[in-house]
């Protein structure tokens, strides 16, 4: 009896399955957690302790006190910890890259971009949860929202959208990276200057003349200050502006050669 020949690949995927395998990957990725919970460590409890950290330890000194200086810091950490939890989107992939994970995807009959769509939307799922938590520990420590619900979800969403962007960044790390090991090498000394020189924790005007320039350009202190104003009150239009184009930019110029990269990559194996 001879076996049935096997059913040829289709040529194209149309864009509703690669949606619904881009959300299979995600689940695939979330799941992950089930079988190593400390992944969830990074998005968990290290945003707690930069919270506890800097509210304890510098509150009094910086604003006079914890109560005052937990409305002003709180939406400065979440924007703080998107930055720095981007960097496991290029450290997932590379390990997905390094492991073969890739190659076995492709001989599949799903779209090409599934697997790097799926990556970085399980990624903004575990970023919208450090979100949540670090509103839920802000609020049990005296924090109270000076707006309305929908201008915190307005929060969410925007920092979301920079997570995105940034997201392209560490696609294209964690492409051009060796090992996992580099791509959080290269990406936390990338990140470092660039957030914590800004207004995440101290006011502008604190800084010296020379300093103000560059932290009034830099996109985390545009973003904290539209989430802080989205959270506690204050312009938000403006700084909302600035972090939707810093976003727009980041994606047009990093989305090109994070797919460029990926591919040569892929090419080469």
């Amino acid at each position: 009896m001879n076996a049935p020949e096997p059913s040829p690949l289709p040529a194209h995927v149309s864009l509703a399955s690669g949606l619904q395998q881009t959300f299979t990957l995600a689940w695939r990725t979330l799941l992950q957690i089930r079988h190593n919970p400390w992944e969830l460590g990074d998005f968990s409890i290290q945003p707690i302790l930069f919270l506890l950290l800097f509210l304890f330890v510098f509150g009094g000194a910086i604003a006079g006190s914890t109560e005052d200086y937990l409305h002003f810091m709180l939406p400065g950490v979440i924007v703080m910890n998107m930055m720095f939890v981007t960097v496991y989107v290029g450290h997932g992939l590379n390990t997905d890259l390094t492991k073969g994970v890739f190659d076995r995807l492709r001989a599949l009959p799903i779209a090409r971009w599934a697997p790097l769509a799926g990556r970085i939307l399980a990624d903004l799922v575990k970023q919208a949860w450090s979100i949540l938590l670090l509103l839920a520990v802000g609020f049990l420590l005296g924090f109270r929202l000076g707006t309305s619900i929908s201008a915190l979800l307005l929060m969410s969403l925007l920092v979301l959208t920079m997570a995105l962007a940034v997201s392209w960044v560490m696609v294209l790390v964690g492409v051009i990276s060796r090992d996992p090991e580099h791509v959080q090498l290269f990406g936390f000394t990338a990140l470092f200057p660039i957030t914590f020189v800004s207004n995440v924790f101290v006011p502008v005007d604190t800084m010296p003349g020379w300093l103000t320039l560059a932290v009034s350009l830099n996109p985390v202190s545009s973003l904290a200050d539209a989430s802080r104003g989205l959270l506690t009150g204050g312009p938000v239009l403006q700084p909302a502006l600035w972090s939707l184009g810093w976003a727009l930019a980041i994606t047009v110029v990093f989305a090109p050669l994070s797919l460029r990269a990926l591919n040569r990559r892929l090419g080469r194996s």
